[in-house]
């Protein structure tokens, strides 16, 4: 075993498992900072959906992002279509109007559901295997130490602390990658059952306030049309001269002849 080859190897060992590192906390700001951004969203959705006055105003509720927010988007654009009157004639529209309902705000909750678990199988791996690649490059270290100790004719302290505390310093690496990431997964992973939980309960909820008004929603702008509709009935009508009554018509008559 050349002297080269063990370099190698055990340079190559730390530098993919500084790597991994680099990549364990690159991971961990970027979730760190998008739980953080879906906690502000869903708490400041949930504020303005329940102060508002019925569904037909929470549904009219401006600029709203995050997970919450994205799941009642697809509730109310589910309502809208199925109180359209438009025939369809599909699979997807076998359904009655809250199995579909419940169907789509599930589809969409499956879709958060992945963006929140997306990087923590890299993170998982990392946090798995990151001791057993340190081991390894320890151990291949160790072995050319012990391969030059013996070339050498000389087993003193001095000869072999060195070679052999150079290879330990792969099982210390690969330790400190593999302890953020398994912390780091396993914060996510709860992060990530707090926000389903909130969503299933308010996609529950959100079924019972459909049901209790309906499944009836108008499209955006209807109600204003409307209003503006029966402003222009009162003010053409308001425009139209009164008819007189009969009983001055009567007199005027009588007055002629």
């Amino acid at each position: 075993m050349s002297d080269i080859a063990t370099n190698v190897i055990v340079d190559g060992t730390l530098n993919t498992l500084i790597g991994a590192s680099v990549v364990t906390w690159a991971l961990i700001l970027v979730k760190g900072v998008q739980h953080l951004r879906i906690s502000y969203h869903n708490r400041n959705f949930s504020k303005r959906f329940w102060s508002a006055a019925d569904i037909q105003a929470a549904s009219q509720l401006p600029d709203q992002h995050g997970p919450a927010a994205r799941v009642a988007g697809i509730g109310f654009s589910t309502l809208i279509e199925t109180d359209s009157g438009a025939s369809t004639h599909d699979l997807e529209h076998t359904w009655d109007r809250q199995e579909l309902l419940d169907r789509r705000l599930r589809q969409q909750m499956q879709k958060e559901r992945g963006s929140l678990e997306s990087g923590l199988a890299v993170l998982a791996t990392i946090g798995s295997i990151s001791p057993f690649v340190g081991l390894f490059g320890t151990v291949w270290g160790i072995m050319g130490a012990l391969t030059n100790i013996s070339k050498s004719g000389s087993a003193s302290l001095e000869v072999v602390a060195g070679p052999i505390g150079e290879a330990l310093i792969a099982t210390a690496v690969g330790i400190a990658v593999a302890v953020p990431a398994v912390v780091g997964y396993n914060f996510f992973i709860r992060r990530n059952k707090v926000i389903w939980a909130f969503l299933d309960d308010f996609a529950i909820d959100f079924v019972h306030l459909a049901l209790k008004h309906g499944f009836v929603i108008e499209r955006s702008g209807s109600k204003s049309a409307n209003a503006a509709a029966a402003r222009l009935t009162e003010i053409s009508a308001a425009k139209k001269p009164a008819p007189k009554p009969l009983h001055d018509e009567l007199i005027a008559k009588e007055a002629h002849a």
